[in-house]
Formats: C-alpha cells, structure tokens, sequence
C-alpha cells in the first residue's frame, strides 16, 4: 500500500450538510439556525467565553495572587558567571550583554556572590550583594559607580 492509495476507515467521513439550498432540499428556510435572534442572521459571532449575557466565568471566579507593577526586574549574574568574561575586561552592562550573561543593557543589574571571584574585577554601575563586593575586594578588584 503507498500513500496515494490511503483512505479513512469506513463510516468515519460524512459529506457536509448543504443548508439553504431551497425547501426541497430538507435544511431551507432558516438553514438550521432558528427563526430570530442575533444567531439566525449573516455575521453573527459567538464571542469565546460568551455565556448569553450571563457574567462569564473568567469574572465570576475569584483572582489569586498580585502582581507588583510597580517592582523593578533586576538581572541576576553570580560571581561565578563573571569567569566567562574576557581578561581583563571592566565589568558593566553592556559587557555582560555581549558575554550572553544579561538580556537588556537598560535594566538593572545585581551581582551577587554565589561562587568565587576567578580574577580581579573592575565592576561599573551595577549594584553587589554585601558577600559580592567582599570577594571582589579580596581578589584585588575594585567597585566603581554601584
């Protein structure tokens, strides 16, 4: 047997009903809508989540949870992640963007202090964990603008 030859399992297909094709044809008239209402006519949607006017139950069901609009998102980098700088390199946003660390350059950015510092680091305008900047500092780095 090859594609060309496949068919669905019999009885399983049935041809579409041809509604509004005259009287004789059994589905005329009112083509199977009804008499009247905003459903008989040409146009007519059933909106998702429609219940006849009744209040749906996306607002009948009660909310769980807050969401802070107002909070600020801080990009996460550890201090272990800064070994995959290039040598010498000051740590700041943009740097860390071309490394793949962070996503955007305009948020801002923590680094806290999980893991060892590899080298010396320069670190300009990002904000440290307490642990972060103490690990730097031993290293022989420095924090400039936090």
């Amino acid at each position: 047997m090859s594609l060309n030859q496949l068919k669905p399992a019999a009885g399983s297909t049935h041809t579409k009903k041809r509604v509004g094709r005259g009287s004789s044809s059994g589905a005329g008239g009112s083509a199977g809508r009804g008499e009247k209402g905003y459903l008989s006519r040409s146009g007519s949607v059933k909106k998702r989540g429609f219940e006849g006017g009744q209040k749906p139950a996306h607002l009948r069901l009660p909310k769980r949870g807050f969401k802070n609009i107002w909070a600020d998102e801080v990009q996460i980098v550890n201090l272990r992640d800064l070994a995959r700088l290039p040598e010498g390199n000051i740590v700041e946003p943009d740097a860390l963007k071309k490394a793949g660390l962070i996503r955007k350059t305009n948020a801002p950015v923590k680094i806290l202090g999980e893991g060892t510092a590899a080298r010396a680091f320069e670190i300009r305008s990002c904000k440290l964990s307490a642990s972060a900047e103490k690990k730097i500092i031993e290293a022989g780095g420095k924090v400039i603008g936090a």
